[in-house]
């Protein structure tokens, strides 16, 4: 039991870090950030932050929204909400992800980038331990009106590049094409390494809580008699 929930959260953290990797690809592109990162930019800019604490507090506004459409906390969702926007701070602030300086090169860091992202969500979400802020809204907006991954995904997108242009984010062609692309890069790895969102059985935090309550309460009963 010990091995297998320490093993999850290893899996876990993989998932996060390679999202946050996926996240400096598309960055560093230089095409335009994605969407999110539009948005990111635009609230950093605003606030005086750097884009991973506009990542970390976007996403905790993001997972009260998730708990208003009915997706219960995970650690994987707190973790999710500090971890990204950490190891993507650390990762840009390193330098291990190049610059690119041309349009063909750009593209293929976008689609590396994209590709990386998805690999990363079956990774994190597929430990069990709950959707990240973000990917919680997508499954939540999936199990309300059974749409496909990738409209969902577009729409999303969509509406996080519109909120963060208006905030005065950076666009470009490579906004365009993540904005469009993503939910497609992911619906194709997702089919192709047959990975359902529906079917992940996810332990929240509620039930680590209730069988902690029930442990010390096994234990209570046990001393009276």
């Amino acid at each position: 039991m010990v091995r297998q929930t320490m093993l999850r959260f290893i899996r876990l953290f993989i998932g996060l870090f390679v999202c946050s990797l996926s996240i400096a690809f598309m960055i560093n592109a230089n095409l335009g950030l994605s969407p999110w990162d539009v948005l990111h930019q635009g609230i950093a800019n605003k606030m005086g932050i750097t884009i991973g604490k506009a990542t970390i507090g976007l996403g905790f506004i993001v997972v009260v929204l998730d708990a208003i459409l009915g997706e219960n906390v995970g650690w994987g969702t707190v973790f999710n909400m500090m971890f990204i926007g950490t190891f993507l701070d650390l990762i840009l602030f390193s330098n291990i992800v190049p610059i690119s300086n041309n349009l063909i090169g750009g593209i293929l860091m976008l689609c590396m980038g994209m590709i990386l992202m998805a690999f990363g969500m079956i990774l994190y979400i597929g430990s069990g331990l709950g959707s990240g802020p973000r990917d919680g809204m997508m499954v939540a907006f999936q199990k309300r009106t059974n749409k496909s991954v990738k409209l969902i995904r577009c729409v999303m997108e969509l509406g996080a590049l519109t909120i963060g242009y208006l905030l005065g984010g950076s666009a470009g062609i490579g906004t365009v094409i993540t904005a469009i692309g993503l939910g497609y890069f992911i619906q194709i790895i997702f089919k192709l390494f047959g990975f359902k969102t529906e079917n992940v059985v996810h332990r929240f935090i509620l039930d680590d809580i209730n069988y902690i309550r029930l442990y010390i309460t096994k234990d209570t009963d046990k001393s009276i008699k």
